[in-house]
């Protein structure tokens, strides 16, 4: 069963359920994350002891807030779709990666999910490609390309330069007044500098630290899987705990997002049980899933 099949075979009840978006699950988990934030901050911030421990973890919950993000584009975080789009907005500026724009690039993913030539995200440059061998691989965990992927992105957009075949005319105008104004508040907290360091301590650092655990999260999404239309089989749910479920927003239930990308975070492990026995490829946990990646080069 491919995963039309699978969507049309689902009692309507139980669809409309699915999709039931939820402020107050969605703001909960934000309080969650965002409070998580905050508060390793202040203990990075006031040099409190052992602190240099917590810049790693400080690091992951600031680079998973693309999980966010990405949730942001469609719109299924909370009911709320102005605090869908500043939620997805924020979050951008904290990670580089401007909303407005990836929006429309993560949304060109999901109808095309890993069909070369037309999806994005795997002719994106070095931030994009899948590596194949150990230098690259290397490189690409690394987190160095998507850096500069996503600076030279702004840039782009901030120029009004912004093009690709799923950006439609009529986004121009706000792609290029977001990536101006992220440009602008990136400025003022250089200026900061000249009176603290803060900023580099509790996210400048951190997130550089951390990325390559977002790298290696995003390989086990869609590396070494098919190259074909079928959700069931172009993509990979991946098993692991609470924590790790936590900070990515139940994005490691990876196929059942894209097999229905309209059910909010809080209800894709409802879908799961649904899905479960229709899954291809799946791994026991992350590291399983690096060693099976890395195991031919």
């Amino acid at each position: 069963m491919d995963h039309k099949a699978f969507l049309k075979s689902l009692d309507p009840d139980v669809a409309r359920r699915l999709v039931e978006k939820s402020d107050r699950a969605g703001m909960v988990h934000l309080a969650g994350h965002v409070g998580l934030i905050s508060l390793f901050s202040l203990y990075i911030a006031l040099q409190a002891p052992f602190w240099g421990l917590l810049l790693p973890v400080q690091g992951v919950l600031i680079v998973f807030l693309f999980t966010l993000e990405h949730e942001a584009t469609h719109k299924t975080p909370f009911a709320n779709e102005v605090l869908n789009e500043w939620v997805g907005r924020c979050c951008g500026v904290m990670i580089l990666l401007p909303f407005e724009w990836f929006r429309y690039f993560h949304l060109a993913h999901h109808r095309h999910t890993n069909i070369p030539g037309k999806d994005p995200e795997l002719g994106h440059g070095e931030a994009g490609d899948k590596p194949n061998t150990w230098a690259r691989w290397i490189m690409h965990v690394s987190g160095i390309p998507v850096w500069i992927s996503q600076i030279k992105q702004i840039v782009i957009n901030a120029l009004g330069r912004a093009s690709g075949p799923y950006l439609p005319p009529r986004a121009a105008g706000r792609i290029t007044k977001e990536a101006r104004i992220m440009l602008g508040l990136y400025a003022l907290a250089a200026l900061s500098f000249a009176f603290t360091t803060l900023l580099f301590w509790v996210w400048i650092l951190p997130a550089l630290i951390a990325q390559p655990a977002l790298r290696l999260y995003l390989l086990a999404e869609h590396g070494r899987c098919p190259q074909l239309a079928n959700m069931f089989d172009n993509t990979r749910t991946t098993y692991t705990n609470r924590i790790i479920r936590f900070v990515a927003w139940n994005m490691p239930y990876h196929v059942e997002h894209h097999v229905f990308p309209n059910v909010p975070f809080y209800l894709l492990p409802q879908l799961h049980v649904l899905t479960k026995d229709h899954l291809i490829h799946t791994e026991p946990g992350y590291v399983a899933f690096t060693k099976q990646y890395v195991a031919d080069f």
